[in-house]
């Protein structure tokens, strides 16, 4: 598949970096070495890992202003668009439940939620909106759902108990998904990406259209990145104040959690159109760009691959074990050590993305 023309070379490197970053937290060499800021809060808080999936849903808002607002002005979606948008989101949706039964395939042990599954419902429900709705009521939505949420969970009682309650596993998002999430839950009794902070997440999607919008506007680039550096500021702020309230916290995908990680989103993608596409800085950004050509099946290989890696033994450890203890034989500290290991994994996954690259196969779902 060839590279479609006018593609924001911005946007494909900050889609990039944050895949990279997904995989090196997702693979630490030694799950027990890790920095704190690779790894997720334990609740509320914020750390560099609790970015990155809601700077990837960002991204999918971008990249569905970008791909559907020109032609939708120019009335050139056609009719099978709502056809393409629905089995592209089925497509995502599936390959997420593919990487879920790997590499053992147990079906009942199978998790019905992960990040492919939230991105394939974001995008199906951003897409339509923004296809039917204007950018007025987009943000109007995005409001409305980001203020019933932050009131549903704050003035609902937990079930059972009595009391609004927004700790681990006892809270109402927790009980939703106690009652009518199928399958194993990534917590026992509850998931960071179950029902009710699917709706907030969302609104992280809707953030980014409203980002997109703003990109093919009739603005000259440097007040388009003045607005997003902007915008970016004031909503992160907002969040933080928010989050006062109602904790900043990625598990519940709090509303607080939407507008800091939003308005930090925006914030960098103001300064990478500045470095990118105005200085023409394309060549620090080489890896980003490769890897954001073809993210998700970046993502996907990345899977697949810590497979052997990660699981399969050779001479009675896998391979991530060696490289850890070699390290550490070599007087590396182990966080170092684990951290090294996975930028090691990260490298691995360069190679078939940048063949890709080269020969300029883009493979979309």
């Amino acid at each position: 598949m060839e590279r479609p023309r006018n593609r924001l070379i911005s946007l494909d490197a900050m889609r990039g970096f944050t895949i990279a970053a997904m995989i090196l937290v997702n693979f630490p060499g030694d799950g027990d070495q890790v920095y704190p800021t690779l790894k997720h809060s334990v609740w509320n808080g914020l750390t560099f890992t609790d970015l990155i999936a809601p700077f990837f849903l960002f991204i999918v808002g971008v990249s569905i202003a970008l791909a559907y607002g020109r032609k939708q002005d120019e009335g050139k979606l056609g009719s099978g668009v709502y056809r393409k948008i629905s089995i592209r989101s089925l497509k995502i949706f599936a390959v997420g439940m593919f990487l879920n039964l790997l590499p053992n395939f147990e079906f009942a042990e199978l998790r019905w939620t992960g990040t492919l599954h939230r991105i394939a419902i974001v995008f199906l429900v951003c897409a339509l909106l923004f296809l039917r709705t204007t950018w007025r009521a987009q943000a109007f939505i995005g409001a409305l759902i980001l203020i019933g949420y932050w009131l549903a969970m704050t003035l609902i009682p937990t079930p059972g108990t009595g009391r609004v309650m927004l700790e681990p596993g006892v809270n109402l998002a927790a009980w939703v998904d106690s009652q009518y999430l199928p399958g194993r839950m990534w917590q026992g009794t509850w998931d960071p990406e179950g029902i009710l902070s699917t709706f907030p997440a969302i609104a992280t999607g809707i953030t980014g259209m409203l980002a997109g919008r703003l990109l093919f506007s009739s603005n000259d680039q440097g007040r388009k990145v003045n607005y997003l550096m902007t915008s970016g500021l004031f909503t992160a702020a907002l969040g933080y104040f928010w989050g006062l309230l109602f904790p900043v916290n990625e598990n519940l995908w709090t509303s607080s959690f939407v507008l800091v990680t939003s308005g930090m989103a925006s914030l960098l993608l103001g300064a990478m159109i500045f470095l990118v596409d105005m200085l023409d800085r394309k060549g620090g950004m080489a890896p980003g760009i490769i890897f954001g050509a073809n993210a998700i099946t970046v993502y996907v290989l990345a899977d697949i691959l810590s497979i052997p890696f990660y699981q399969i033994p050779f001479g009675g450890s896998p391979l991530n074990d060696h490289v850890v203890a070699g390290l550490t034989t070599a007087g590396v500290a182990p966080k170092l050590a684990s951290m090294t290991c996975a930028l090691i994994f990260v490298g691995i996954n360069f190679i078939p993305a940048y063949l890709l690259y080269r020969k300029k196969v883009f493979i979309k779902l």
